[in-house]
């Protein structure tokens, strides 16, 4: 069982505050001041700077915390390999990010839970930043992300390689081209993901290569949902650009026209992730072979 002062601790943060913290947990605050005091004596550290009523971890309430939330995800982990073993089950909790969600990873999971009895999966949609730090922390068992990631303590698979497109309405006047220069991109309406996208990065990182910069392009809207963003395209309300991947239901059904940016090479690949003692290799293989069936479907 996680440590009550663990539990405590999360919470602290989860909510900002020991006044917050004590009433989402029913305690007293006198309480969870104590909880905390108890941490700190034990771990010789102090946890928290409180600085104008707001709680800012030390550097080293900060290590505490973050392997506070490993222990939290092992814990979850644990009940529910027991509880999964118990009812002779396997069950996966998988990170994807939007990109990936408007591809084929979602579909290739269901159809993978829907072939493999006893197998139940839970999808996780995040940034990938975040799905780098949950995985880390145990809270997921797998992400399929695109880029490479640089951490040595995590593996990967290569599932495919993807490329970004320029994407529009079937009924804008470049849809008759076999490809958009960047100068007929200047004068397009954009509709673009958020900064801290990877597929927004990507674009702006090839830009600049090439000496430009995004403030030279008309983006009048930026959008989170990539859904969203190509519902907008398909009324015709201006462009974007997206990862092939996560409009190849739309092109597949003459929805949307996508085609390719004179002098602008993004490609990216598309990984697996998983940590070293992921133990279920046989599901890595079978998603894999999966991955690679379905895209070939696409292509």
């Amino acid at each position: 069982m996680l440590d009550h002062r663990i539990i405590t601790l999360l919470t602290v943060c989860e909510q900002g505050s020991f006044t917050a913290a004590a009433e989402a947990l029913s305690l007293t605050q006198p309480a969870v001041s104590h909880h905390i005091r108890q941490l700190e004596e034990e771990w010789g550290i102090r946890i928290f700077h409180r600085k104008r009523g707001s709680l800012l971890p030390t550097e080293s309430g900060k290590i505490a915390i973050k392997y506070a939330r490993r222990a939290a995800a092992l814990s979850d982990n644990f009940r529910r390999e027991l509880t999964a073993a118990s009812r002779s089950m396997t069950s996966l909790r998988v990170g994807i990010t939007q990109t990936a969600e408007s591809g084929l990873a979602a579909q290739i999971l269901a159809k993978y839970s829907a072939e493999h009895e006893g197998v139940n999966i839970m999808i996780v949609t995040e940034t990938i930043n975040n799905l780098y730090a949950m995985l880390t922390d145990f809270r997921i068992d797998l992400a399929i992300v695109e880029g490479r990631v640089n951490d040595p303590n995590i593996r990967s698979v290569m599932l495919d390689t993807d490329y970004l497109v320029c994407v529009m309405s079937n009924n804008n006047p470049l849809a008759k081209r076999s490809m958009v220069t960047l100068k007929e991109l200047e004068k397009e309406r954009m509709i673009l993901r958020l900064p801290e996208s990877n597929t927004r990065n990507l674009f702006v990182s090839n830009l600049e290569i090439l000496g430009l910069n995004i403030e030279d392009f008309n983006v009048m809207l930026e959008v989170d949902n990539i859904a969203t963003i190509k519902d907008l395209i398909r009324k015709d309300m201006g462009i974007s650009i997206l990862a092939r991947s996560a409009c190849m239901d739309e092109l597949r059904k003459g929805k949307l026209t996508a085609l390719p940016i004179e002098n602008l090479s993004m490609v990216r690949e598309t990984n697996l992730l998983y940590l070293q003692d992921f133990e279920h290799t046989d599901i890595l293989r079978d998603l894999t072979k999966l991955y690679g069936e379905m895209s070939r479907l696409y292509h």
